[in-house]
């Protein structure tokens, strides 16, 4: 099911977004064979296979891509793929006789998808990083935050998920769309710091528009301005408001039942700390669920704010099936939604191991060819 049924993805066993963008792929319907070492790196993050998610939707394979038939049997099921992910250094595939040069050479077709942090070319090519480097490379980190404080870090959505996952998915799409009309594949060089700062296209047009200051927590949507800020409440529960329109902004004055003339005009500056005070005022005098029941579903730009345990549980949530529970494990269903081909309920991870081996083969090879496989003792 999904509108990607019928697509057929290698994925070189990696972490982080590479993993992340097989999955996306995976959730809309492709079949993704996972290649994972017969060692697994152990990397301090490792937990039982049911709660990593992001493997949800695949099968996996474990190869010795250093010895010879090991490798020739890689490189037969990448000629029946239609795009191979990979998230090694630049160089890494090369080395072990995978590169481009080779698996175009056995499928001229292939998209051959690479992420990587700092991109396959520039200085900082070969050198170690995560997410939280990337994305103060772009000028993103430095610009989330309070004033005065520490730049925040946003998780790794920013910069892995967001400027990597995305982009990678985005450009293999597009890439697999072309080589279907053209018969050529070609390599999508997928890097953090270009879809990170792809990310912040808007902003650097507000700054040059002088619309946006260069230090942090002053402007309108990063917590500078008093109408689009969090606030906590008399339970110590918070909530988010974000009226940026001039019509929201006085629905939420009304419904906090401020005096509008004490407030100020909206997008004076010099009125904020005085607005933001009145806020904070109002919003601690009652709970979160007084609020909620005030302000959600009007046209305020309210809610409230929800941790990863409350968040499954809200009444549009549930009602949308925005989150599933799958072996024990509560989970987003795929996304986006589609009218057509609509995708289905996850399904857990099937590890590598002899005993998977040939269920996860049997979409890529002919049961002739899986048989002699294991007679050979490659799987």
């Amino acid at each position: 099911m999904g509108p990607l049924r019928g697509v057929r993805i290698i994925e070189f066993a990696g972490i982080g977004p590479g993993p992340f963008c097989a999955m996306l792929l995976a959730d809309l319907g492709a079949t993704v064979l996972r290649i994972d070492r017969k060692d697994p790196v152990q990397l301090g993050l490792d937990r039982p296979l049911r709660y990593d998610i992001a493997l949800r939707n695949r099968k996996a394979l474990a190869l010795d891509l250093k010895r010879a038939e090991e490798r020739e049997l890689a490189l037969e099921l990448i000629g029946n793929a239609d795009g191979l992910i990979e998230g090694f250094r630049p160089g890494t595939m090369e080395r072990m006789g995978l590169g481009p040069r080779e698996c175009l050479a056995r499928n001229p077709r292939i998209v051959f998808g690479r992420m990587t942090g700092w991109g396959q070319s520039g200085p900082l090519a070969l050198a170690a990083a995560h997410d939280i480097n990337y994305i103060a490379l772009t000028g993103a980190l430095a610009s989330i935050g309070r004033s005065g404080q520490p730049p925040s870090i946003p998780l790794n959505l920013a910069g892995d998920l967001g400027g990597g996952s995305l982009f990678l998915a985005m450009g293999m799409l597009a890439a697999m769309m072309e080589s279907r009309n053209s018969g050529h594949g070609q390599v999508v060089d997928a890097a953090i710091v270009d879809g990170t700062a792809s990310l912040m296209t808007p902003w650097f047009g507000m700054y040059a528009a002088g619309m946006m200051s260069e230090g942090r927590g002053n402007n309108f949507v990063d917590g500078g301005a008093p109408f689009y800020d969090s606030y906590p409440c008399a339970d110590g529960k918070w909530v988010s408001i974000g009226p940026l329109e001039s019509r929201f902004y006085a629905e939420l004055v009304r419904l906090l039942e401020l005096d509008a003339s004490k407030l100020g005009a909206q997008f004076d500056r010099s009125c904020w700390p005085e607005m933001r005070r009145q806020f904070a005022e109002r919003f601690a005098q009652q709970s979160r669920s007084h609020w909620c029941a005030l302000l959600e579903g009007t046209d305020a730009c309210f809610a409230p704010v929800l941790d990863i345990i409350d968040a499954p549980l809200h009444p549009h949530m549930k009602e949308r099936g925005v989150f599933v529970e799958v072996d024990g494990v509560i989970q987003p269903m795929p996304a986006p939604r589609f009218s057509r081909t609509p995708t289905t309920t996850p399904v857990p991870f099937t590890p590598a191991g002899p005993e998977t081996a040939a269920a996860a083969l049997e979409e890529w090879l002919p049961a002739s060819r899986i048989a002699s496989l294991r007679s050979a003792g490659l799987l």
